[in-house]
Parts: structure tokens; sequence; C-alpha cells
């Protein structure tokens, strides 16, 4: 039996489109009707009560589009958009799309098939120009995370940048030259702009880029333990270490303890996003924090307003600003 999935397939547009076709609603291209209605009935496709529903009647549930549910930093920003959903009555609805275009579509879809008018989006697999396009057919979807360009008044950031070279600029700031960098080895936005700002910093106080001081791994606490054993066994004179997020820290940390390599007296150590684990390791962790608190609560408030038909107050992407947490994990140069 033909799905409102095959349909769009066979017409060549987005799952959103064939179903505001199939319940003749407004704002619908010619093109696009007659598309669909021959995809139809080549496919013999009856439309059924749950897609008449979705441009029909009012959803009663957010969709949200996370990496993976059950990393800390995800559970949080579920969390925050839930309490908002709560409040509106509303029910959560979420997927995981593991930074994977194909796995970020079908999550996408399942939450269209589910009556999700409003969506808030993690999206790191699926390319700018697809994502601009679900925009244009999904009137409630906002990204987070990202910066889309052409879509950029629905979009909440971080400046992942700028916290990367606070962070690099406060070990600097505490006489470490020989700084060494833990990073992600996903092919992402955020590492690569973690990254960026690392060597910028670097750049800027006219300190030598070693390529031997950065080493990659999973940005988890085994990523961090494998990462500073691969930095350490090249017998590197880094007095410092700059990382791609907490948990890469903690397992840096742990690993530095267990041999003997005190923290800061005789390493200090940086972490990203200021999650539970910085305030409970230690020494407790100095870090960048990262407030996705804050920005899923706008991302669900914008989502909610647009689907309400509401006007946005502004045309460009809302980007937040790092701040820098000092703890106990940085300490001056011993040398």
């Amino acid at each position: 039996m033909a799905t409102i999935k095959d349909v769009a397939k066979e017409a060549g547009v987005s799952i959103a489109t064939a179903s505001r076709v199939i319940n003749n609603a407004p704002h619908t291209s010619d093109a696009a009707i007659v598309a669909v209605k021959e995809a139809m009935a080549k496919l013999g496709y009856r439309p059924n009560a749950t897609a008449r529903a979705l441009v029909n009647k009012s959803s009663n549930a957010i969709g949200v589009l996370v990496n993976d549910v059950s990393a800390p930093f995800f559970g949080t920003m579920v969390k925050a958009i839930d309490t908002i959903a709560n409040e509106q009555g509303k029910q959560l609805l979420i997927g995981s799309g593991y930074h994977d275009a194909v796995k970020e579509r079908n999550a996408i879809n399942m939450l269209l098939d589910s009556q999700c008018e409003s969506l808030v989006v993690h999206s790191k697999g699926m390319t700018d120009a697809e994502l601009t396009s679900l925009a244009d057919d999904i009137p409630g979807l906002v990204v987070i995370n990202r910066v889309v360009p052409n879509m950029a008044s629905r979009c909440i950031a971080l400046d992942n940048r700028k916290g990367s070279y606070i962070a690099t600029e406060h070990l600097i700031r505490n006489g470490h030259r020989h700084i060494g960098y833990l990073c992600s080895n996903h092919d992402i936005e955020d590492a690569h702009d973690r990254r960026e700002g690392y060597l910028d910093a670097l750049r800027d106080n006219s300190i030598e880029i070693r390529e031997e001081y950065i080493e990659y791994g999973e940005p988890d606490e085994t990523g961090g333990e494998q990462a500073i054993v691969n930095l350490l066994a090249k017998n590197t004179p880094v007095t410092a270490i700059a990382t791609y997020n907490d948990y890469m820290a903690a397992g840096c940390m742990t690993l530095l303890q267990e041999n003997g390599i005190n923290i800061p007296e005789h390493m200090s150590v940086i972490g990203f996003d200021d999650g539970h684990i910085a305030r409970y390791i230690y020494p407790r962790l100095t870090t960048i924090r990262y407030p996705i608190q804050v920005m899923a609560n706008e991302a669900v408030k914008l989502s909610l307003q647009l689907v309400a038909g509401q006007e946005m107050e502004r045309s460009e992407c809302k980007l937040f600003m790092p701040i820098l947490v000092r703890r106990a994990s940085v300490g001056s140069n011993p040398k």
C-alpha cells in the first residue's frame, strides 16, 4: 500500500508539500498540485485520517530532532523544550538523527507524520539547501545550534569559534604557550569552528601552531582519554590542554591523574559546554558555558510563534555568546 512518503518521492516534492496538496491547503504551487495528484493516481494512494489532520487541525505535539537522545547535552535541551511544551499543554515527540543526513530526514518525516507542526531541529547531516526547502514547507521549523544563511531568522546558535578562542586565550593569559587541543573527530561545523577558535587565539598571540599538539577522538570521555594518551606519547612539552567539550576534558583529566600528572599543578585543562559533569569532577572544571537551556527555550517559543502566524521581531540569526566559567582546573604555567 502506497504511503505519503511514496507519493512525495514519486512527485519529487517534500512530504510536507504532498500533505498540503492532499489536504487542499493554501499556498501550494500549481506545479506541485499537478505532480502530487499525478503521483497519487499512479500509485493508487488514498489519504488517511492522520495525513488529513496534519494540515486540517491544530497539532498538540512539538517535534524535536536531536543527535542522540542519550547524550546529556541533548537531555538538557529536550528538558528545556518539554518545560515550554507543558506550559502550552502540548506533548513532545523526539527523533534522533546521529549527525547522519538519511537518519535526520527519516526522523523529521516521522515527526511530520505524527502531526507535529512545531519543529525544533538540531541537524548536522542535512545540507543548508535541504533545511531551507523544509522551512519553506513547514512554517514552524526552527534550527538550533546552526546558522543556515537563507533562513537565518529561524536559527538559534552559539558562537562556537569565539568560545574556543576565549578558552585558549584564558590558558595563554595564565602563561601557557605550549597548548594542546583535543578535537572531536566528527565532521561537523561545531568541531571545525572550535578547532579554528583555538588556532585563532594562538595566531593572535604570536604562538607557533604545531599540528602535533592536536589530537582527535570521539567527543566523549573515552575519546578524551585516548586523545591525551596519543598526545602524551609524542612527548611534547605541552603545559595546558584545551578540549572540544567537557566529556573529552573529563577523560583527559582522569588519565592524567592516574599517571601522576596533577591538575592544575602539572597540567591545566579547560573544557567547553559547562555540562553537569564540569561541576562534579575533581578538580572542578574551568570551561566555556553553552547556554543550551536558554537557547532551547528561545527556539521552541519562536517555533510556536511561527505556527501561530505571528511576525518575527528580527531578520537575522539569534547568536548567543559563550562565557568563561572559572573553576579549579587551570593554573599558571609551572615552568
